[in-house]
């Protein structure tokens, strides 16, 4: 008999079956279900033959569907009374604050979190999950969490799950998405590659290049200090790179949507300030 806390995971995609897969590795007694038979095949796991046998399996229960709408038809018919599920699927936060609530109206106790890496790298170094919700949940539970990657508490509501993970996800997409762009323009990926990667972690660094820093102490503190670097040259800047997009009969959505923010700021009284600045901009959308 295994001394490692059995688990039920619901949802076998990509995600949940390498979770399974990850459970089963480290020694836990793992139960599995999906609305699509047969994903359960190779996992080294218990199948069940419904959602609601699944989740009788175990006390801790892991989802991995593709929304939350995808959790309440599943359990709609499963006894809660008791389990804590650690639903690691992607919606609104608000989605699910909406879900804490319908999941502890049936006796259950619902952690709600986001995975921070592609299906590979689950139970790697370097992963990591942020999770919100109850405190006590997450402790209780912390060794079995551990086994999909670092445990990354941010708050007792529910949502902040969802915004730390689509905060991460917009940075991760937004500066892929402008390397594509840039690697575009300059036609040779592998020559920009190395100057890309240095401005990176130049950016991440304490030196007098690391904006990240320097930023953040703007956002935090309110001051957005411009001097050399104000929002009226950055605006001129940025058209002057949608022009080079355009000369080059490139798209210019993502170029053109930067330039248009700044401009707004601009127009808006930001000229002298900061970069920073932009985010009362981004507080008041309209």
């Amino acid at each position: 008999m295994s001394s490692r806390e059995a688990v039920t995971v619901i949802g076998l995609g990509s995600m949940g079956s390498t979770m399974a897969r990850t459970f089963v590795a480290a020694g836990h007694p793992t139960t599995v279900w999906n609305r699509t038979p047969g994903k359960a095949d190779g996992l080294g796991a218990v199948p069940a033959a419904t959602a609601a046998e699944a989740v009788a399996a175990s006390k801790v229960v892991v989802i991995s569907q593709v929304d939350y709408g995808a959790m309440f038809e599943s359990l709609a018919d499963a006894d809660l009374q008791g389990r804590v599920l650690f639903n690691l699927s992607s919606d609104s936060p608000e989605r699910l604050r909406k879900a804490t609530e319908w999941v502890a109206e049936r006796g259950g106790t619902l952690v709600t979190g986001g995975i921070m890496v592609p299906p590979p790298g689950i139970g790697q170094p370097g992963s990591y999950v942020f999770y919100a919700g109850s405190e006590e949940a997450v402790a209780a539970h912390q060794p079995t969490l551990e086994v999909l990657g670092r445990v990354d508490h941010v708050g007792t509501d529910p949502g902040q799950a969802m915004l730390y993970y689509q905060a991460m996800l917009n940075i991760f997409w937004a500066t892929l998405i402008s390397y594509f762009y840039s690697a575009t323009l300059v036609g040779n990926a592998e020559q920009l590659r190395p100057y890309v990667a240095t401005m990176l972690t130049d950016l991440a660094e304490d030196g007098p290049m690391g904006f990240l820093r320097i930023l953040t102490t703007a956002l935090d503190t309110g001051t957005h200090e411009g001097g050399d670097n104000n929002l009226h040259m950055q605006a001129v800047g940025a058209e002057h790179v949608v022009q080079a997009f355009t000369e080059a009969g490139l798209d210019v959505t993502v170029p053109g949507a930067v330039a248009a923010l700044f401009a707004r700021a601009d127009a808006a009284g930001y000229g002298a300030d900061g970069l920073s600045a932009l985010v009362d901009l981004i507080r008041k959308p309209n």
